[in-house]
């Protein structure tokens, strides 16, 4: 029988959007559907909007719209990088009511930087204006393999530390202390940065692309690949991890020891990280992904060109990737995506894989901007609350 957690989905959908269309597409009686309605407008999920013309059974007065009412409740969100974070409260479409982004090392350990996100998370409901009973779900975008199934991550090249933490747990207990009573039970979910960017951007862009690849090129090179609206992870949350893909075409540079341990990994010849190492070892000094950003944004030669050179070893590795996948759209986002980025990466891309499988693909960059992962994160914690099966468990409890 359609539960009240599927009459939701129809009408987050927009499948269903008034009590006439939901009786006819699920064959419930009006009073059954009746009943699915009063549980949800009972937990403040939906509420009625402007009628629709002719949608009464015989085309006479308007029907009432149901929507799913994205005002009722307030998620907490957080975007970790190596050296920075960017953390929100948003409501569930997404839109930012509050944030911040400010330095938070990674290296620093799971304890110290969930105990500083527990921080921001406090003074950003106060400055929302949003009490924390509003919080229905946490969720945090990391730079490195998560396991989702648990919030666990898993052997993270550039995460030292944070290795089979369970990353959920200390979250609550970093809110927890910010509260007077000392307890929280919120739901807190965890994925990789590359993914939850993937999602964000494909669904705000890219709806209608049944499979979409984004490459983040930062401190590392991840991937995330959504295909058939859904994030696809691997088995174990190790899908995308194409930083690690050895390269072949050039002899390993000693001095590019990739954090893994190997040489030769794309990571350590392509990422932000290894071309600021470049640039400090041709007399440009450069720490970070970051200060190549500043320093492609300023023309600077070297840049410029040790950049587009970093384009085509990652052009080299997604002409085997998208020969795999298939994409209908190539996304490049992260610190080093620009011209020059993006003009070595097609020259290899298109060089290698065969006309067939570029024919139909369109690359291009990132449109969400810093943004991006934690829209990504926000759109995950609504999907797993409000999924049917999971959405039925929460108005049980109730």
């Amino acid at each position: 029988m359609t539960s009240a957690g599927r009459i939701l989905a129809l009408i987050r959908a927009g499948r269903a959007t008034t009590r006439g269309e939901l009786q006819l597409l699920t064959g419930l009686s009006r009073s059954t559907v009746g009943q699915r309605l009063e549980a949800l407008f009972g937990a403040g999920w939906i509420r009625e909007g402007g009628g629709v013309p002719g949608g009464g059974p015989a085309g006479g007065r308007p029907s009432a719209r149901l929507e799913f009412d994205p005002g009722h409740a307030a998620v907490l969100v957080a975007d970790l990088g190596t050296r920075h974070a960017h953390a929100a409260v948003t409501d569930l479409a997404g839109r930012v009511l509050a944030e911040h982004t400010g330095p938070l090392v990674v290296a620093d350990g799971p304890e110290k930087v969930l105990d500083r996100l527990g921080e921001w998370f406090a003074e950003l409901l106060a400055e929302a204006g949003v009490a924390y009973r509003a919080v229905c779900g946490v969720g945090l975008c990391v730079p490195g393999p998560v396991d989702v199934a648990t919030g666990r991550v898993v052997q993270p090249p550039i995460m030292p530390g944070w290795d089979g933490v369970d990353v959920p747990d200390g979250m609550r207990r970093a809110l927890a202390a910010r509260l007077p009573d000392g307890t929280v039970r919120l739901p807190v979910f965890v994925d990789n940065d590359a993914n939850l960017m993937a999602y964000a951007e494909q669904r705000a862009g890219y709806p209608d692309c049944s499979a979409f690849l984004l490459v983040k090129a930062a401190t590392g090179i991840g991937a995330g690949m959504v295909v058939d609206g859904r994030i696809y992870r691997g088995i174990d949350g190790g899908a995308g991890d194409i930083g690690h893909v050895r390269l072949h075409s050039t002899e390993p540079d000693p001095a590019a020891l990739c954090r893994c341990g190997s040489r030769g990994c794309l990571a350590a010849v392509a990422s932000g990280g290894a071309v600021a190492r470049d640039l400090t070892a041709v007399g440009v000094p450069a720490a970070s992904g970051s200060d190549v950003r500043a320093l492609l944004a300023a023309g600077e030669p070297e840049a410029v060109r040790l950049a587009q050179e970093a384009g085509r070893r990652l052009g080299e590795v997604l002409g085997t990737v998208v020969t795999l996948l298939n994409p209908g759209v190539l996304m490049l986002s992260g610190d080093l995506v620009g011209m020059a980025y993006l003009a070595g990466v097609r020259e290899e891309l298109y060089r290698r894989a065969m006309p067939r499988i570029t024919a139909h693909l369109s690359v291009v960059t990132a449109a969400l901007g810093a943004r991006a992962g934690l829209l990504g994160a926000a759109q995950m914690v609504v999907e797993e609350l409000y999924a049917p099966e999971a959405a039925d468990r929460r108005l049980a409890a109730r």
